[in-house]
């Protein structure tokens, strides 16, 4: 018996969401900055998806998601597992569509993810990342509720909403007579580069595309190489809490093996001068797993050189703490 394919994205799906949430999500600004260009040595564009409602890209594909559900399923609400961005997502698209929503959340994630979470009218159930499943826990919730369960990134409504940043970063770039070499993004379970991918395949085929990880959770890495979906077993932890998703998804995995041409690990050091720079020169307020473009170019991992390149910006949820460690250089 055949396994069942994992339903596909298309750039028309991208189109489509970009409709829905015209309005609702916030067009990000995509800017330069001449000392950036001379320190890499190319023109640099940043999309700042950090002045994205709810301070980073995931308002979009949730979103994209919750408003195709009909009144039946709004009724019973939905739930969803995530660190922070998505779980923030989710909760202001919901808020937004006047449905219940139950975040599942490690108790070890981000205060101040949390408490915009609750912020937004979801409902918290913490859990213990080490010894219960995330997955179990939200399966139980929708089981009793009857809700639907929103995955952060492995569903075709999601990586089409993350694709419209793809959209107006070519528009914003030709605004300005840019024409992008390289587009760098983070990737963790892949939702994101996946949707920007089918986008800039469709218009601009001749843009490389590199996905940017923790050099600690690297199954994507390792996932091109072999040639198939690698899972890891996590036995440490990164600055970049948003990135630490063990394994790309069944429906973005094969769009990312098509569409890139690479993947780069950045370490937690490399992130943290990322971090430092993006605030002291840059004036910008990024965080940890937002960062990994803008440090893979800054390691010279990426060499843009000549280039102009398309840097995505996921998010700037960063706990004040930890970012002032960063900040004065402790980490």
């Amino acid at each position: 018996m055949n396994a069942v394919s994992p339903p596909t994205v298309t750039f028309a799906d991208v189109q489509a969401a970009a409709a829905r949430i015209k309005g609702l999500a916030v067009v990000t600004p995509l800017v330069e900055s001449p000392a950036l260009n001379e320190r890499i040595g190319g023109r640099v564009l940043l999309k700042l998806e950090t002045q994205q409602r709810v301070g980073a890209f995931k308002f979009r594909g949730a979103y994209n998601r919750l408003v195709q559900l009909d009144a039946e399923q709004r009724k019973a609400g939905v739930v969803a597992f995530s660190s922070g961005n998505h779980a923030q997502g989710v909760a202001l698209a919901a808020k937004l569509l006047g449905m219940p929503a139950v975040i599942v959340m490690p108790s070890d994630a981000p205060a101040l993810k949390i408490a915009n979470t609750k912020g937004y009218g979801a409902e918290v159930r913490l859990f213990d990342r080490l010894t219960e499943s995330r997955e179990a826990i939200a399966a139980e919730i929708a089981g009793s509720r009857g809700a639907v369960v929103v995955p952060a990134f492995d569903d075709p409504h999601i990586a089409a909403g993350q694709g419209t940043v793809g959209l107006e970063m070519l528009d914003q770039a030709k605004a300005v007579g840019a024409d992008f070499d390289l587009l760098v993004s983070p990737v963790g379970g892949g939702g994101l580069m996946a949707g920007i991918s089918l986008v800039m395949k469709e218009l601009s085929p001749r843009t490389e595309l590199w996905g940017c990880e923790p050099s600690v959770y690297n199954d994507f890495a390792l996932s091109l190489e072999k040639g198939e979906r690698v899972t890891l077993k996590p036995t440490v932890r990164t600055l970049c809490d948003a990135l630490e998703s063990p394994s790309t998804g069944d429906i973005t995995f094969p769009i990312l093996k098509r569409n890139l041409a690479g993947a780069v690990g950045l370490t937690d050091p490399e992130v943290a001068e990322a971090m430092r720079y993006a605030f002291t020169t840059l004036k910008l307020v990024m965080e940890p797993g937002g960062s990994v473009g803008l440090a893979a170019l800054l390691s010279g991992k990426v060499d843009a050189r000549g280039k102009t390149v398309g840097v995505v910006v996921s998010g700037g949820n960063v706990d004040p703490g930890l970012f002032a460690r960063i900040l004065n250089g402790e980490l």
